[in-house]
């Protein structure tokens, strides 16, 4: 009796990078301790696999609030860096300094829409703004799938008219998919970011 042919690997799905910020209110007084507080959670975030940079910015006239953003490989090496007790001490040792005033972040379809960055250090040139309204977010992956998707079925759906249904979907959607994620939705967002971000057309700017 012959055995059963190994069933085929399963090509493992990439993981996204992460992006969290948050922001951080301190007392104007205390802009000394709270720099050396935040180079130092830095300094340590460096050590974990899987950071890929983060910063910060300082208020401005006198205002209270700090903005710091940090950047993981994937949602599993955030999450290593969050549940570590290097990451517990540093939090604790801000007791009576700062207090957290919110937390965001990006990943999948909103990872799409982060605001560009500087491709040296990955940081932003001001702290992040929230992510687009959704039906901005709707009105921009409809504006690059539908031109996409039109283009797949007068060309590839006619090459695969005689395929069963599924594999022809199949077949388009794994054609479709990488080419919206990594060339064309980035592409239009740039493209589209002074809209996006609530900015007139006059004050757009393309990476």
């Amino acid at each position: 009796m012959e055995s059963a042919a190994p069933a085929p690997a399963v090509p493992e799905t990439p993981e996204l990078p992460v992006t969290v910020s948050f922001t951080r209110r301190a007392d104007p007084a205390h802009a000394m301790e709270m720099t050396a507080w935040i180079r130092a959670g830095l300094t340590m975030a460096e050590g974990f696999p899987g950071f890929l940079g983060g910063g910060w910015v300082r208020p401005r006239h006198g205002a209270d609030e700090w903005h710091m953003l940090c950047r993981f490989a994937s949602p599993a090496t955030l999450a290593a860096w969050e549940a570590s007790s290097e990451r517990r001490w540093w939090l604790g040792s801000a007791q009576g300094l700062a207090e957290v005033t919110r937390t965001e972040r990006r990943t999948g379809i909103e990872g799409w829409f982060d605001v560009p960055v500087d491709a040296a250090t990955e940081l932003p040139s001001a702290p992040p703004p929230p992510a687009p309204p959704r039906w901005k977010q709707a009105v921009t992956i409809w504006l690059v799938f539908f031109p996409l998707n039109l283009l797949a079925t007068v060309t590839l759906g006619a090459l695969l008219a005689d395929v069963h249904v599924v594999l022809r979907v199949a077949a388009m959607t794994l054609t479709l998919t990488p080419l919206m994620t990594y060339l064309l939705l980035p592409w239009m967002t740039r493209r589209l970011g002074w809209w996006l971000q609530g900015r007139r057309w006059r004050d757009r700017r393309i990476a």
